[in-house]
């Protein structure tokens, strides 16, 4: 039985550990996912972003262009039907070319203008102007190209390009934005690099101690750009989106530790009340043993010898006294037992205690001169009344006099004191013998245990008197105590006085 126990506690710790890991494992497998996805949405929210205002800023160009081609100080537009092709072409070309410009106008064909003209009107003007841009400009735009359709177009376009800054401010807006689309709103900071020598000019790592830094990306439409973001310390974004799953799992575990723990206190109870309920029974069993042999040895020689009637009558009086000797510690067993097994129905009532103590005391007359006992009583003057069941409590107080008898040593003296204090009946019995261990002052009152004195106990018993008296003296909502110090122990018996 022990060594089964023994392999279930084994058992049971290798499995919560395994179960703890298991936990812990997988909440650092959430935090290391939670700090893939953070990455990757915090460099996809900045690409996004960046092209994002990439496509404004071609918007915003294309719509310049346009105000720069409708611009007849700039610009002129001239168109003319095709007879050869069935086409319209427009021309587009510098109001004012330079001596050093030497092109021609640009002619483009628009197929999908079906009206035939001979000079151009606001409408066919307009429409030029919006197709030439989609068509055309957008994809020079796109590419961050500058193609000279005309002089004067081009220099302006490349101006535009140069002069051309990054909207920091524009660009955080719809950075947070991105982030907050995934879920993410941390703080950050926006960083930005100058292009040169083919490469960018940065000494920032990726990351820097606890911050984290996004990857690079390219911006510009003149001189290249590069930008970042940073975040100062992600691991508080994974955590607070971890809250839920590492509350849930610290319940788990806690839950588990406190089960584990709750089991192994109760199997370890278990296995010292199977220790203690092993020695009880290596007790009874050497104690009923002794009663039993005498009385079968006495019956043999009764019964194989020819013995003169007052041999027979020596061995029958031998047999007689060991029967009785028998059932006292028969009775004496299964009392113990019943009454530590179920006190129950307790007929409580107003009890002189002064009274009750003197009863027991009477009854104890015979111990006492037995062991050579002297008595020392102090007894209170006044009446001191309980509300107690009368019997169980005069059994209590019985088995903490017969105790004192049994572990006093012999012709010694035992102390009785009566007294009241404030609203309580205090007995205290005292008697002077080897001392009890500090470290089995508690368990004493357990069911089965005695002090450990070796393989042999000197005094016999069982170890359920105590425990009988602490149960009866809880249910009269009373303390029973014990000190044990220079050769002397007390056991402090307190009940409160009876509340008419």
């Amino acid at each position: 039985m022990k060594r089964k126990i023994n392999l279930i506690i084994i058992l049971m710790t290798i499995c919560t550990a395994l179960l703890l890991a298991l936990q812990l494992y997988w909440n650092y497998e959430v935090y290391q996912n939670n700090d893939r996805i953070f990455r990757s949405d915090a460099n996809d929210a900045l690409e996004e972003s960046v092209e994002k205002l990439a496509n404004l800023r071609r918007d915003e160009f294309a719509q310049q262009y346009k105000k720069w081609m409708a611009d007849t100080n700039l610009i002129v537009i001239s168109c003319s039907y095709d007879e050869k092709s069935k086409e319209m072409i427009f021309s587009l070309s510098d109001k004012n070319p330079s001596l050093k410009n030497t092109r021609p106008p640009s002619r483009i064909a628009m197929r999908d203008f079906k009206q035939r003209l001979d000079q151009i009107t606001p409408e066919a003007k307009t429409f030029f102007i919006n197709s030439f841009v989609k068509n055309y400009v957008y994809y020079d735009l796109r590419d961050a190209k500058v193609y000279y359709h005309t002089t004067k177009l081009g220099e302006l376009l490349a101006k535009a390009f140069a002069e051309d800054k990054l909207d920091t401010i524009r660009l955080g807006k719809l950075y947070r934005q991105a982030l907050a689309n995934r879920g993410i709103k941390e703080a950050f900071k926006l960083h930005t690099f100058k292009y040169q020598f083919n490469k960018f000019d940065t000494n920032n790592p990726d990351s820097v101690g606890k911050t984290y830094l996004t990857r690079k990306f390219e911006y510009g439409f003149g001189s290249a750009i590069a930008l970042n973001a940073s975040f100062a310390n992600p691991k508080v974004i994974y955590l607070q989106k971890m809250k839920w799953v590492l509350l849930s799992s610290l319940l788990l575990v806690f839950i588990t530790l406190g089960c584990f723990i709750y089991t192994i206190k109760t199997m370890l109870s278990q296995k010292k009340l199977t220790l203690l309920k092993d020695d009880f029974v290596n007790n009874m069993t050497h104690e009923l043993k002794t009663p039993v042999a005498t009385i079968s040895i006495a019956a043999e020689a009764i019964d194989q010898f020819d013995l003169n009637p007052q041999a027979k009558t020596e061995y029958l009086s031998i047999i007689r006294y060991q029967a009785a000797n028998l059932t006292h510690l028969i009775d004496q067993i299964l009392t113990n037992l019943v009454n530590q097994q179920a006190i129950i129905g307790l007929s409580k009532k107003k009890v002189l205690l002064n009274e009750l103590l003197q009863h027991v005391l009477q009854q104890y007359q015979p111990q006492f001169l037995m062991a050579s006992i002297k008595l020392n009583l102090n007894l209170s003057a006044k009446k001191l009344w309980v509300n107690a069941d009368q019997i169980h409590l005069g059994n209590s107080i019985a088995n903490l006099l017969d105790n004192a008898v049994k572990y006093g040593n012999k012709e010694a003296e035992i102390r009785i004191d009566l007294l009241q204090q404030a609203q309580k009946a205090v007995l205290r019995i005292t008697n002077s013998g080897e001392e009890i261990p500090d470290e089995y002052s508690a368990r004493i009152f357990e069911p089965f245990f005695r002090v450990p004195t070796g393989n042999v106990h000197q005094v016999k018993g069982y170890g359920l008197g105590l425990s009988y008296v602490n149960d009866i003296v809880k249910q009269h909502d009373g303390q029973l105590t014990v000190t044990s110090a220079n050769q002397l122990t007390t056991f402090i018996l307190q009940l409160p006085l009876y509340d008419s």
